[in-house]
């Protein structure tokens, strides 16, 4: 598994990857699929527009296994804080332990640095689960979202080899 910058010779992969994340969602709404790819492309302009911009700074990272892109990491370095912006796989590379991975050598860089890590994820999110296995804790559960953080003092199981069964961790 490793990481690479994004540029933006990826969008069409970031942009169907996005539309992986909101499937189940939109399952549901009476819209065409012209309509549903209309939507997804609005949407995740806008969330890549503000993420490269509400972000300034941020690593904007592919994920790949064996030479494949097969998500994305997003996070932004602050002081006293890394926040997690967005982590999501493509459906075929979920609960296999790559989001897992990810996560342990952010903690772990964490943990050198003596700081916190921070994200906000949906309360319906799978991914929670794992969350609170690799230490994390709720502090905020208002809205839809739960804030959750990560301290470096904090027991945690960042060495089990859990997989990320998580669709993506959108912040608020």
């Amino acid at each position: 598994m490793s990481l690479r910058p994004i540029a933006d010779s990826d969008l069409p992969f970031l942009r169907e990857l996005y539309a992986s994340t909101r499937v189940n969602e939109l399952a549901p709404v009476p819209w065409s699929s012209d309509q549903k790819v209309a939507f997804l492309n609005q949407q995740f302009d806008c969330q890549h527009r503000a993420y490269t911009q509400g972000y300034p700074g941020a690593s904007l990272d592919l994920i790949f296994e064996d030479g494949e892109p097969v998500g994305r990491f997003y996070v932004h370095r602050r002081p006293g804080d890394l926040r997690i912006i967005d982590i999501a796989l493509i459906p075929g590379a979920r609960n296999r332990g790559i989001g897992a991975h990810c996560l342990r050598a952010l903690l772990e860089e964490a943990r050198a640095l003596g700081v916190t890590v921070s994200i906000h994820v949906e309360h319906s999110n799978p991914a929670v689960r794992l969350y609170r296995r690799l230490g994390f804790q709720s502090v905020d559960a208002s809205g839809v979202y739960v804030q959750m953080e990560w301290r470096p003092d904090a027991d945690s199981d960042s060495s089990s080899s859990t997989g990320l069964g998580e669709q993506s961790a959108r912040p608020r």
